[in-house]
């Protein structure tokens, strides 16, 4: 893979940074975020990864050491129980408030921005490349207006064994890219693998990149010995729509009034209420042919299937949907069971 172009030198540069997000769909941006901001919320958040038996005891919870016993993704029940407590931070979400970001927001958007309600927080444990997120587009996921962007954004210095995340320069400029099933994040992996495209490099705590909803990027396997944490902020124009899901807690896990209790400043919470944002429903089609697909690989067998069947269960308003997933994932159960013994 190609290093990073550093965007830092153009952070002053509004037009700069639009035609740089136009020719490549990424802009990395070294230190965009104060360090000790940033290490703030790590410290939080490690300190709940710890509590909940995610951390190696008899370690210093500032390392970060992984329980490897304890590894688990998303949608799994033991990883959920812990982004619960993950996403009550109020400095986690503040963290896409900070003026450094909505600064660059505002830069590429020309217009008031809108802080997308939904984060999501990145948990991911080492030593298991299956968890790693396949390559991907937001935007099947996000949907509303095309030009919205993401800040990905480390809680922790990523060196190359940590991983992290790599871009395809240039991918955002073909619309929605066909997909198969796959394990990691949104059950959905991009097919082609755009072969030279692809750009990574280490991250310092303070770095992010940011990129378009239908940029191609991926994570990179942590090979380290340590919990790798990060969030996903997303970004559009106040003036364009904004797709339900993303006004709502990620995967609905609890409430606002349950996220916001005990926090301080009132800003931070409803203000896209007060934005007068249109909120749009989700077009189910990306969704529906993940889930087809998923049906016909769960009935010959096919474990990678797993993850998308518990999404349905887990998210899906369709009983039918529910119930034929859960039938789907007690075969799959059975056949594990009868592999191992």
């Amino acid at each position: 893979m190609q290093p990073f172009t550093d965007s830092a030198p153009i952070l002053d540069d509004p037009a700069a940074l639009r035609e740089r997000m136009a020719e490549d769909g990424y802009l990395f941006v070294k230190g965009l975020l104060p360090r000790e901001t940033v290490a703030a919320v790590r410290a939080q958040a490690l300190g709940i990864a710890a509590e909940e038996g995610w951390l190696c005891a008899g370690t210093a919870i500032e390392d970060g050491i992984a329980e490897t016993a304890a590894a688990c993704v998303d949608p799994q029940e033991p990883f959920l129980k812990v982004l619960r407590r993950l996403y009550k931070l109020e400095d986690l979400h503040a963290l896409k408030h900070h003026p450094h970001v909505t600064g660059v927001m505002a830069a590429l958007l020309e217009d008031e921005v809108l802080v997308h309600p939904m984060l999501i927080s990145r948990n991911i444990f080492p030593q298991r490349p299956e968890f790693t997120t396949p390559p991907h587009q937001d935007y099947p996921h996000i949907q509303g207006s095309a030009e919205t962007y993401t800040a990905w954004i480390p809680l922790c210095d990523c060196p190359a064994e940590m991983g992290g995340l790599a871009i395809a320069r240039g991918s955002h400029r073909d619309g929605v890219r066909d997909f198969v099933v796959s394990t990691g994040a949104g059950s959905i992996a991009v097919t082609d693998p755009l072969t030279g495209r692809w750009v990574n490099g280490p991250f310092a705590m303070g770095d992010a990149v940011i990129f378009h909803s239908m940029t191609v990027h991926t994570g990179i396997a942590n090979l380290s010995d340590r919990l790798r944490q990060s969030i996903d902020a997303r970004f559009s124009r106040a003036s364009e729509p904004v797709m339900e899901i993303c006004v709502r807690p990620y995967a609905d896990i609890m409430t606002w009034e349950q996220v916001y209790e005990g926090w301080r400043r009132p800003e931070l919470q409803y203000y896209w209420e007060r934005q007068n944002v249109r909120v749009v429903p989700m077009d189910m089609q990306y969704y529906e042919r993940r889930d087809s697909m998923a049906f016909e690989m769960a009935e010959k067998g096919d474990e990678t299937a797993r993850p998308a069947l518990m999404r349905v269960i887990q998210r899906d308003k369709d009983a039918a949907k529910r119930e034929r997933a859960q039938a789907l994932i007690a075969r799959l159960d059975e056949a594990r069971a009868a592999a191992a013994g």
